[in-house]
């Protein structure tokens, strides 16, 4: 009988050997594979000035979805690069796309877009503008204006411009997701734009990026710590098992 809780024994531990090992390998692949999925799909970014309070604020670290021009929708927290902005990457929203007739204020002191009014409560103060202005934005552009309105240097600036103070779409180079640092989470899309057409964006696969790369950490950890565990706990039946002998 004793030969055989001995078999059993080594079949077990067999088995959790080979569990275990299975559980680091596929751990390995959750975890390199989010770090890899993560860099092809994100790039971080520190945002320079205060223009996007209290979305995002100086001295943030922000993770950006590197997306085309064309995904981009209303709403949307983008990185930018225009040489009549002075060609270094900005931050601003989209509050326009081609074709909008972008207006403020209206009476209720809000932005309105092709006469829709928008709600905007990520903005730092109730007013949307400090200015009034209006224009429409010509194809393949975009209007974007930043949550801080009062100090933000947006397209109120450029009206003057050809473009109507619009950056082209193939301006844009990513789409902020999530404040990394401090840790902020993720930046909720703004409800306001669902109702005009093409409506809003949807999240990134931050989330699940983050996902596999935690669940692989467990599974590595998990399985690594299963051989000195059962290892333990086997002298310790050895020992319990000697001194019933012994009795």
């Amino acid at each position: 009988m004793s030969g055989t809780g001995r078999n059993d024994d080594g079949h077990g531990r067999g088995l959790g050997n080979l569990l275990s090992g299975l559980a680091v390998a596929v751990g390995c692949v959750l975890f390199l594979g989010g770090f890899a999925w993560g860099a092809v799909e994100y790039k971080p970014y520190t945002v320079p000035t205060q223009s996007m309070e209290p979305t995002v604020k100086a001295g943030d670290r922000v993770l950006a979805q590197r997306i085309d021009g064309g995904d981009v929708r209303r709403g949307d927290v983008v990185i930018f690069k225009d040489k009549a902005w002075g060609n270094v990457p900005m931050v601003k929203r989209v509050v326009g796309i081609g074709g909008d007739t972008v207006k403020c204020c209206d009476r209720g002191g809000k932005l309105t877009v092709n006469g829709q009014e928008i709600e905007e409560p990520y903005l730092h103060n109730t007013a949307a503008s400090t200015t009034k202005f209006s224009a429409t934005v010509p194809k393949d552009q975009l209007f974007l204006l930043g949550d801080e309105r009062d100090v933000s240097l947006d397209s109120r600036v450029h009206l003057e411009d050809a473009a109507n103070g619009s950056v082209p779409r193939s301006a844009v180079s990513a789409r902020v997701d999530a404040v990394a640092w401090p840790l902020d989470g993720m930046l909720e899309r703004p409800t306001g734009f669902k109702a005009l057409p093409g409506g809003i964006s949807q999240p990134g696969p931050l989330t699940l990026v983050v996902g596999s790369v935690v669940a692989g950490t467990v599974l590595i950890v998990a399985g690594a710590a299963y051989g000195p565990l059962a290892r333990r706990f086997g002298r310790r039946r050895g020992v319990r098992g000697e001194a019933a002998g012994a009795r």
